[in-house]
């Protein structure tokens, strides 16, 4: 495999499973040194030892994106272990489905706490240290629900649309000054959020019935994340790719 990222440093959160474990694995095999920010230890623990046992290099640092103080302190752990700070991929996030009116203020809360404030904490320290280095790389986990409307969860998808409004204007903000700031929009993924959303009766025929073809696989994504961060992709800044087989493109 091409070693496009070979002397950089790469941080995904929420890089313990999923979209973000996939992505941390291929960043290490494109060359990079990984941090990978989430709360639970067990799990990013194992995906560190499966990296180094690859020949990648990596670190866990337990992070909850959702509070200021861990947001900058992984930044901070980053740059002490590793000196710089190149790529974010900032992944962690939550889902959840329910009318708007049966909806608690904790549910509402709770959402937009981790997927919409998580993204914007993550962005300010990465950005803060980026812009001392010259310039970086960010890409944010949005979702086809935040380029759409979501009949099964509207606070889902006024968070990921929160995310894809963050994502356009800090690219504004910032691409005089070297840092690229896109977005991914994924589809029905096969990862473990969705399989726990399948075990709700119906949940998993409603996603079929609107997905043409097959679901995604997480790796499919993690490519599209690291395309995004490499230098193939320089000229691209306030994007919000879907990768999600058409499902947003309409019937």
């Amino acid at each position: 495999m091409s070693q496009p990222f070979a002397g950089k440093v790469a941080l995904v959160t929420g890089g313990n499973s999923g979209i973000g474990k996939a992505t941390a694995v291929l960043f290490a095999q494109q060359g990079a040194r990984v941090v990978i920010a989430a709360r639970r230890a067990e799990e990013g623990e194992a995906t560190v030892a499966e990296i180094k046992r690859n020949g990648g290099e990596a670190i866990f640092v337990r992070t909850d994106v959702a509070v200021a103080a861990d947001a900058e302190a992984v930044v901070k752990r980053t740059v002490a272990e590793y000196g710089t700070l190149d790529c974010a991929f900032n992944n962690a996030g939550v889902s959840g489905g329910g009318l708007l009116h049966e909806l608690t203020e904790a549910d509402w809360d709770r959402m937009i706490d981790v997927n919409l404030k998580g993204v914007w904490l993550g962005m300010k320290y990465q950005i803060i240290q980026m812009l001392t280095q010259g310039g970086g790389a960010i890409v944010n986990d949005s979702s086809v629900a935040g380029l759409t409307g979501y009949v099964r969860s509207t606070h889902y998808a006024a968070s990921k649309h929160g995310v894809v409004g963050l994502t356009k204007s800090a690219a504004l903000q910032y691409r005089d000054q070297g840092i690229r700031i896109n977005a991914v929009c994924p589809g029905m993924i096969m990862t473990p959020m969705i399989e726990r959303a399948f075990a709700i009766p119906g949940v998993e025929d409603w996603f079929r019935s609107k997905v043409p073809g097959r679901g995604g696989n997480p790796d499919e994504v993690a490519q599209a994340v690291t395309w995004l961060c490499s230098a193939a992709a320089s000229y691209l800044t306030g994007v919000a790719l879907p990768v999600d087989g058409g499902l947003s493109s309409g019937l």
